[in-house]
């Protein structure tokens, strides 16, 4: 017969191997969840593509799985609506591939409350901006410079006026000049030097370029210029100023709101290409007019022109062209090498020892891509291979550390909003022109030609092009891709033309 308290020692032993496999058996499954999640993730990014993952995927979380039940959150209501309205069914045939029968659910995390064990996404540090300025600082070569005390209370201010945090790192003296970029960071910086009183410049200054050029890097040096100097600055991401504008309805501040807005030196509006909804939309148009009509400064940065952002008005399109439009041009091969130069003197500070042969920079500017992101992306290779395995940096490692991103000799996946861009400025119309109904003739050639080249260069269906076209049948598509192949054949100065336009597309 067992003493009682050996028999409490066989209990609690049985406790505690009970309480083991329990929570074994719980870090298996949230390592399975997790798994599950990146498979989800990554299905999900190449089905959409990684422009629209970056712009609205990155911040979604895997807060939980119970019972069946998926929970994903996210930052902000406005996302959460977005990502529902759009993606959310998607998300969820996605995970049911994964797990049958799931059910998912998004919430906005601020109103997650996570018990103890739950499964949390582990995720980077929070960025100070809305993830694409960072990037570009650190593409760039930006280190943290020696900020004023006046300085830093101006930033301050400008964030608790409603505006979208500023990363400090994001200044005219870190931004690395090129033939690309020139006339925007001279527009820029006019911009912010511009006296007190003397009235706006270029307004509004509208910048537009593709990811990772330093659209945001200009606006934030212009906001921190200007906040510097005690200017009432306020830079807003367009989601920013959807979320502001929609939750002062919902409180029934919307006139507080828009005097806020309105009382202000300078506006800096960011991503504009993600400004949605009929009402936002006009209340953005009012304060545009209402800023600029009293001499107030606007500066706007989107991924394309004015006149290509087809779901704005016409008069917001309009509003904004008259100003001074500027497009940064992909990086070309000395800037890339003067950003990587820099960007490997801030790792060199912030990790001693560390350096890149002249051989490996030139290698890096020559092969990985045409924007600091991608850059930015092959030197944190080299950092990781560095750091984690003790091996010197050769041109041998670099080739092996980049492969997958050295950029591919195959021709690039052409896209039908770049066939309408260029179309668009080689005739010398606007992208609405070719998509709206007129008849003109002005109009009809632009418009087959950039048919004839979406059915030759993409894989897109007649019907699939006729619905980018402004919603056409097919049978027009057709009727346009043979009379341009019909007129190739016999006019030399067309068939020119359409092989320009081709090359023009390709690069």
């Amino acid at each position: 017969m067992f003493k009682p308290d050996t028999v409490d020692f066989f209990d609690r032993e049985d406790d505690r191997r009970g309480k083991e496999e329990a929570s074994e058996a719980r870090a298996q499954g949230e390592g399975s969840a997790r798994g599950a999640w990146e498979r989800v993730r990554r299905r999900l990014r190449a089905e959409i593509g990684e422009e629209v993952y970056s712009s609205w995927f990155p911040r979604i979380e895997l807060d939980g799985v119970s019972a069946g039940l998926v929970r994903l959150s996210v930052p902000t209501r406005f996302l959460k609506a977005w990502i529902q309205q759009h993606y959310l069914d998607r998300l969820g045939d996605l995970w049911r591939e994964e797990q049958s029968g799931a059910r998912v659910e998004l919430v906005v995390r601020s109103a997650v409350m996570r018990a103890p064990g739950a499964l949390a996404a582990r995720t980077a540090p929070p960025r100070l901006n809305d993830g694409r300025g960072a990037d570009a600082a650190r593409s760039q070569g930006a280190a943290p410079g020696r900020e004023t005390v006046a300085a830093d209370e101006a930033r301050s201010a400008s964030i608790h006026a409603g505006g979208s945090p500023l990363d400090p790192r994001l200044t005219f003296e870190t931004y690395r000049l090129g033939s690309s970029n020139r006339l925007a960071h001279a527009a820029a910086l006019k911009v912010a030097e511009a006296p007190e009183g003397a009235g706006a410049v270029f307004n509004p200054l509208y910048l537009h370029a593709a990811v990772g050029l330093g659209k945001t890097h200009l606006l934030q040096a212009i906001a921190s210029y200007g906040a510097a100097r005690g200017r009432r600055v306020v830079y807003l991401t367009a989601e920013r100023f959807m979320y502001g504008f929609v939750n002062a309805l919902k409180n029934q501040s919307s006139l507080a709101f828009k005097e806020q807005l309105r009382g202000i030196d300078t506006l800096i509006i960011d991503d504009l290409q993600f400004l949605q909804g009929k009402s936002v939309q006009q209340e953005f148009c009012h304060t545009l007019n209402a800023l600029m009509d009293a001499g107030r400064q606007v500066v706007i940065a989107a991924d394309r022109a004015p006149a290509e952002l087809d779901a704005l008005e016409e008069r917001v399109r309009s509003r904004l062209a008259a100003g001074l439009v500027v497009e940064i041009a992909p990086l070309d091969e000395e800037l890339r090498l003067a950003i990587l130069t820099a960007r490997v003197a801030a790792l060199g500070q912030q990790h001693p020892g560390f350096s890149v042969p002249a051989d490996v920079i030139a290698f890096i500017a020559r092969n990985c891509g045409q924007n600091g992101r991608d850059l930015d992306g092959a030197l944190n290779r080299l950092l990781a291979h560095n750091q984690l395995t003790s091996r010197a940096i050769t041109l041998e490692m670099a080739e092996n550390a980049v492969r997958d991103l050295v950029r591919s000799s195959e021709p690039k996946r052409v896209r039908v909003d770049d066939i309408l861009r260029i179309v668009a400025k080689h005739y010398n119309v606007t992208r609405a022109d070719i998509l709206s109904q007129r008849r003109t003739a002005n109009v009809v050639k632009p418009r087959q030609v950039a048919m004839y080249l979406a059915k030759t260069l993409t894989l897109r269906s007649l019907p699939e092009i006729g619905r980018r076209f402004g919603g056409r049948d097919h049978t027009t598509v057709l009727h346009a891709v043979r009379k341009i192949e019909g007129l190739v054949g016999s006019d030399r100065s067309l068939a020119d033309e359409v092989e320009a336009l081709k090359r023009l597309v390709n690069e």
